[in-house]
C-alpha cells in the first residue's frame, strides 16, 4: 500500500501525522512511505530522517501523490487538494466533518472515502486510535505552563530568605484527558490542585492525583453520556452547577476549564460576573474556546484583561509542543492502518466497530454515520 505524507497547509500548523519512527515501522511491514520534503520541518523531524526511515521524499506534492492508495494528514488536506488524488484513494486526518458538508460532497464524487480521526469511537478495543484522547494529554500539559507563564506568582511553595511564599491555588474545570493532565501537571509544579466536573465517576481519579473534588448539588450519574463524555444539563443542574463553580473561583489563582460536550457548544460555566471576582492578577485558560469557551470573556488566540484577570483563549495548543504531539499522534495513527490495512488493501466495511463511525465520506454518496 502507497501510503502518502505532505506537508500541513493549515495556518499555525505544526504537526506531521508520521513521525519517522512510525514511517519505519510501515515500511517494515511492507508498505510504501512517501512524504513531501519539509512535511516534518515544523515538528523538527528533518527530511533525512524520513528518508534513512525508508521513505521516500519528494518536493513535488503531485508526484507524493501520484497512485497514492492512503493519504494522511492532521488537518484536513484543502479542498482543491481532492481532485489531485486517485479516484479510490483514502484520506485520513482531523477532517471536521460537522462544519465540512461541502467539502465531503466533493470528496465522494471524487471517489474518494475519508475517515475522521475525531470519530474515532470511545472503546477498548480503539483506544490506541484515539487521537483526541493523546492530543488532549498535550493540551492539557501545555494549558499549565501557558496560565503559569501569565500568572502573577509562581505556583510552588518557596522557602527564601525573604520569607516563605505559600503556593498558588489552581482549579481545573472538567476531568476528562485534558483536565486530568492539567491536574498533574499543576501539582507536579507544586501548586495546591482543586478540580470539578459533573461526572461523580471521576472523582477517584481527580484525588488519585492529589486534588480535591469540587462536588455541586447537580453531580448525578445521569450527567454521564456515552463513551464516557459529560452531556447537557437540565435547567436546574446548570443553575447548581454555576452556584458551585461562582464560589470555588475567588480564591482561585489559575483556572483551566476543558468542559465540552461532543457534538454541541462548550457549556457557558465561568460568567463575566463571576470573573469579576476574582483575584487581581489571577488567569483563566479556556480550553473549550474552539467550539465557544467555557468563560464568557474568552476569545480564540487572545489574551482579555477583565477587572486584572487574564482570560486566555489558546488554540491548538497541542501544535505548540509538536514533536511529543506528532508522536502520539503517528502512533494512533499506525495503530489504526494496521487494524485497516489486510492483504495489503484497506478494509472499509460499513458496519466495522472502529472504521464504520469514522467514515464521514465513501467512494459514492457522502456516509451518514
Amino acid at each position: 500500500m502507497r501510503i502518502a505524507v505532505l506537508r500541513e497547509t493549515a495556518p499555525a500548523e505544526t504537526r506531521v501525522a508520521l513521525v519517522p519512527l512510525t514511517v519505519q515501522r510501515l515500511v517494515k511491514a511492507g508498505h510504501e512511505l512517501v512524504v513531501q520534503s519539509g512535511a516534518g520541518e515544523r515538528s523538527f523531524f528533518p527530511d533525512a530522517d524520513y528518508a534513512a526511515a525508508g521513505a521516500t521524499v519528494l518536493v513535488d506534492g503531485a508526484a507524493v501523490l501520484a497512485g497514492v492508495g492512503i493519504l494522511v494528514s492532521v488537518q484536513r488536506p484543502p479542498r482543491g487538494l481532492l481532485q489531485e488524488l486517485p479516484a479510490g484513494a483514502l484520506v485520513i486526518g482531523l477532517l471536521q466533518p460537522a462544519s465540512a458538508a461541502d467539502y465531503l460532497t466533493a470528496a465522494a464524487s471524487r471517489g474518494l472515502t475519508l475517515l475522521a480521526m475525531e470519530l474515532v469511537p470511545r472503546t477498548t478495543r480503539a483506544q490506541s486510535m484515539d487521537v483526541l484522547s493523546s492530543q488532549a494529554t498535550v493540551a492539557g500539559y501545555a494549558a499549565v505552563l501557558v496560565g503559569a507563564a501569565r500568572l502573577s506568582r509562581m505556583l510552588p511553595m518557596l522557602t527564601t530568605a525573604a520569607g516563605t511564599i505559600p503556593p498558588a491555588k489552581v482549579f481545573v474545570v472538567g476531568a476528562g484527558v485534558a483536565g486530568l493532565q492539567a491536574i498533574a501537571s499543576a501539582r507536579r509544579l507544586g501548586a495546591i490542585v482543586s478540580a470539578f466536573d459533573v461526572r461523580p465517576a471521576v472523582r477517584e481519579e481527580v484525588q488519585s492525583l492529589g486534588a480535591t473534588f469540587v462536588e455541586p448539588a447537580a453531580v448525578s450519574a445521569a450527567a454521564e453520556g456515552s463513551g464516557g463524555y459529560a452531556r447537557q444539563l437540565g435547567e436546574e443542574q446548570q443553575r447548581n452547577v454555576l452556584l458551585a463553580i461562582g464560589k470555588h473561583l475567588p480564591d482561585m489563582d489559575l483556572v483551566i476549564t476543558t468542559a465540552q460536550i461532543p457534538g454541541k457548544p462548550a457549556p457557558r460555566l465561568i460568567t463575566e460576573e463571576m470573573v469579576a471576582t476574582m483575584k487581581p492578577g489571577s488567569v483563566i485558560v479556556d480550553l473549550a474556546v474552539e467550539s465557544g469557551g467555557n468563560c464568557a470573556l474568552s476569545r480564540p488566540d487572545q489574551a482579555v484583561v477583565s477587572k486584572h484577570v487574564t482570560v486566555l483563549g489558546p488554540v491548538n495548543l497541542p501544535g505548540t509542543i509538536p514533536q511529543h504531539a506528532s508522536l502520539m499522534y503517528s502512533r494512533n495513527l499506525q495503530n489504526l492502518l494496521e487494524y485497516l490495512i489486510k492483504d495489503g488493501r484497506p478494509s472499509l466495511a460499513p458496519d466495522d466497530p472502529i472504521t464504520g463511525p469514522m467514515t464521514v465520506a465513501r467512494d459514492g454518496p457522502p456516509a451518514t454515520n
